[in-house]
């Protein structure tokens, strides 16, 4: 049982008891040295844990810290005090050596220049930095609650695209959440701060004048005797109080007035202040009319000028060595080709195109890199594991190159060979998008989303917060390539399914089934009339995970009728089910649109072909014009817009009308299921 007991978890209710018990009990001036000593120590790794994390979340205790921290200076004001009322007159060693040692150096032999810079060191801690720590936590807080609806937005986002998975939004969701209770508790723990140093001047007098008092009345001591004794102790013992007191608040400080960005203090400062060269050439510039002004110290200011000149100097021969060492790689790759001796052409010389590419510019090369554990990289993996889920079949992987001919932030997407989107991304800056309701505008480079359309502007990461809390959606650079590559990889899955990919397919279904693909595929069901079913569906926006309804159900109509259309129609509706449960989750009854009688006995004569030149131009456009309508009304009521119509109508609808209108999906009446109520919520057609 005791091999069991973890040990550290006495050391919460030990260190309370310790505080707690300085309180009241009694204490020798050498347990207390060593308690003013053990209090110096914690506040310098406090300090050095806030300079060091990356983000306020890595010293999630620091509230904690805050108040354990105050209690200890407190506890140790209070033993102290006892100390130096009732032993104060045996010398300035009475409350122990560091508290001698820390009055000598700073009184220095003069009282009234130790006093002041007690007060002055007490003032800093108070007025200064206690107090401007207490309103960036206050703030904080409340814009870190503010955002919560826009970063849970973004996550959601993340998650329907398939960039992220199920645990994943899990961590961010409760990462949220802890940023919240953060700053919550930071903006009250600073009270403990601010208050220990309103304890620590009030102790200091009180020392003073009962010293004083207990000198010259207990002890017989004259006035200055008993004055510079007990000042001095009073001044050392606030002293000891005061600046680890010092330390924590900038501790504090440092961590509310950090902006994460998964570097430490000293990279953020590095890097921001000292990686602009004109900024350092301006300075320098600067520091050197003040260093040749007379009557200024001309050799500090010219030496000053000197450096920074020469850093600006360093930076920019820097950068150029980079920028020149980025061509030339293409070209030293390209030169053992070209002094190659002259070979004949070969079908190596044949390069095949790829399904799916993706195109960077140079400056977007950190985020494909493997190297630097590219971020997009991993995104793209959950694309395709995204797909793969909802739809059903693996699509093929992403081929990533970079590209110098284009733009330095610009991007291409590519579907065999063909450009079919792109857009521009940021490495380092946030992209902001306005969803409709967002209050306020923002700071950056005006755009819009390549992927929706909708208007956005590229921000710096400081704005990220600014920008959540006035109802943006804020994403990174991959984030957007990602949800790009992700929306059209959906919308073009139907091209993607090659017969490579249906093979796979088939093997993948055979694992389970073998018996099933032995028997129908290929001897019943062409290889090649299977695909065109698929995508079919795909194109629909079904998913084509049910295999084995697929089959079974080609297997049993194909004896009848080879048409792809009619067996697709087939299979909808042995889908009947998935596929109302893919439009209407967990409804019982369908709010839907049906078409017009008239109109519909128009296109039942069309379609069997009674009718005479089939729809006319005008009656064709008003449709689209009246579709785009429904759509629009019943995205506007957060509903989908499915349209129901009899079996013979549903292919040739739902390809007329694919194109122009994508919100609208078309259903066959014989697919919706027995237990499943209809009610019709618009009609489309008439005049």
């Amino acid at each position: 049982m005791w091999r069991e007991f973890n040990l550290t978890r006495l050391a919460g209710p030990i260190l309370v008891l310790m505080i707690l018990g300085m309180m009241i009990l009694p204490l020798p001036a050498i347990v207390l040295d060593f308690f003013f000593t053990f209090n110096i120590a914690i506040s310098v790794i406090v300090l050095m844990v806030s300079l060091y994390a990356r983000e306020p979340l890595e010293f999630s205790s620091f509230p904690t810290v805050l108040l354990m921290t105050a209690l200890m200076r407190l506890s140790l004001n209070v033993a102290s005090t006892k100390l130096v009322l009732t032993e104060g007159h045996t010398g300035p060693d009475a409350a122990g050596k560091v508290i001698e040692s820390f009055g000598h150096a700073l009184i220095g032999g003069n009282l009234t220049v130790g006093l002041v810079g007690f007060v002055i060191l007490t003032i800093i801690n108070f007025v200064v930095i206690t107090k401007g720590a207490g309103r960036i936590a206050e703030v904080s807080a409340r814009f870190t609650l503010d955002a919560m609806p826009g970063k849970q937005m973004a996550i959601d986002a993340d998650l329907n695209a398939g960039l992220i998975g199920e645990e994943e939004a899990r961590k961010r969701r409760a990462q949220i959440a802890q940023e919240s209770n953060f700053f919550g508790s930071m903006d009250g723990a600073s009270k403990f701060v601010r208050g220990d140093a309103v304890a620590g001047i009030m102790i200091m007098i009180i020392n003073i004048v009962g010293g004083l008092s207990v000198g010259m009345l207990q002890h017989n001591l004259g006035f200055a005797e008993a004055g510079t004794t007990y000042t001095q102790l009073t001044i050392g013992d606030g002293l000891v109080a005061q600046i680890p007191g010092l330390i924590i608040s900038v501790a504090a400080g440092i961590v509310v007035s950090r902006v994460s960005n998964n570097e430490d203090l000293s990279e953020q400062l590095l890097g921001q202040l000292f990686r602009k060269p004109q900024v350092l050439y301006v300075t320098a510039g600067v520091m050197a009319i003040l260093g040749i002004t007379p009557g200024m110290p001309h050799f500090a200011f010219l030496m000053i000028a000197a450096g920074t000149g020469g850093l600006a100097w360093w930076l920019v021969q820097d950068t150029k060595k980079k920028e020149a060492a980025a061509k030339q790689a293409p070209a030293a790759a390209a030169k053992p080709a070209a002094e190659a001796p002259l070979q004949d052409v070969s079908w190596a010389d044949v390069q095949p195109v790829d399904p799916i590419g993706l195109e960077v510019g140079y400056r977007l090369i950190p985020l494909v890199d493997r190297a630097q554990d590219g971020e997009l990289l991993r995104r793209i993996r959950g694309i395709r594991k995204k797909i793969a889920q909802e739809l059903g079949f693996l699509v093929p992987a992403v081929h990533i190159r970079d590209n110098l001919e284009l733009k330095p932030n610009q991007y291409r997407i590519q579907l065999k060979g063909v450009d079919v989107g792109a857009g521009e991304a940021y490495v380092g800056q946030w992209l902001a998008i306005n969803p409709g309701n967002a209050a306020g505008s923002l700071a950056g480079t005006r755009t819009q989303d390549p992927t929706f359309g909708l208007p956005a502007v590229w921000i710096d990461a400081s704005l990220r917060d600014q920008a959540q809390a006035m109802g943006y959606t804020v994403v990174d650079g991959s984030t957007v390539v990602g949800t790009h590559i992700s929306n059209i990889l959906q919308n073009h899955a139907a091209e993607l399914l090659g017969r490579e990919e249906v093979q796979q397919l088939l093997d993948h279904t055979g694992k389970e089934t073998p018996k099933l693909i032995e028997d129908l595929v290929p001897k019943v069901i062409p290889i090649g009339t299977l695909q065109k079913v698929l995508q079919n569906l795909l194109e629909e926006g079904m998913h084509i995970r049910d295999m084995r309804t697929i089959l079974e159900t080609i297997a049993e109509h194909i004896v009848r009728t080879p048409d792809i259309d009619e067996l697709t129609s087939a299979v909808r509706v042995s889908l009947g089910r998935a596929i109302v449960h893919q439009l209407f989750p967990g409804e019982d009854e369908l709010q839907v649109v049906a078409l017009e009688p008239q109109l519909e006995h128009i296109l039942l004569s069309a379609a069997s072909g009674k009718s005479q030149g089939g729809l006319e131009p005008g009656l064709a456009e008003r449709l689209l014009q009246q579709a785009t309508a429904v759509v629009e009304n019943m995205e506007s009521q957060g509903l989908n817009t499915v349209l129901i119509c009899p079996a013979q109508l549903r292919p040739m609808l739902s390809r007329f009308l694919r194109r122009s209108t994508p919100g609208l999906r078309v259903i066959a009446h014989t697919e919706i299921p027995d237990n499943k109520t209809i009610r019709i919520v618009g009609l489309l057609g008439g005049q």
